[in-house]
């Protein structure tokens, strides 16, 4: 298995465009880790030669071991990787949406378009519960 490369969390330019989003924190928060597990799904792709589509979450919770602790030399224990794993995969729901939206696969998503939809559904979510 090749050694796991860390990808940076967020781009300076990156952050101060989810800042800059019309979005509740929370939003904010699911918007930042959308954009890091893509980053992430995509270095497990290449690292693995198969579509983000096709990862197993083994290798996800892989990735997750390795890159924390090669990282911050740290042991992490099981609990963490569990989370941090699902975590990673749980921002592939919005990722397929948006890339089914935008008629693309997921790896060709860039933050601008993660950062447009998670203000499009955000605003659809507020239109929803106004009377």
């Amino acid at each position: 298995m090749t050694e796991f490369q860390t990808p940076e969390f967020l781009t300076p330019e990156e952050c101060a465009a989810v800042d800059q989003a019309l979005l509740s924190s929370r939003d904010k928060f699911s918007t930042r880790v959308a954009i890091y597990s893509l980053r992430s799904l995509k270095q497990i792709a290449q690292d693995t030669s198969q579509p983000i589509e096709q990862i197993a979450t083994a290798e996800v919770a892989e990735w997750v071991r390795q890159d924390r602790t090669s990282q911050a030399g740290l042991e992490i224990d099981a609990g963490f990787i569990r989370f941090f794993t699902q975590l990673v995969l749980s921002s592939l729901k919005p990722l397929r949406q948006l890339a089914e939206q935008e008629q693309v696969a997921i790896a060709e998503l860039q933050p601008e378009q993660i950062i447009a939809w998670f203000e499009q559904v955000a605003k659809q979510r507020i239109a929803q519960e106004s009377p």
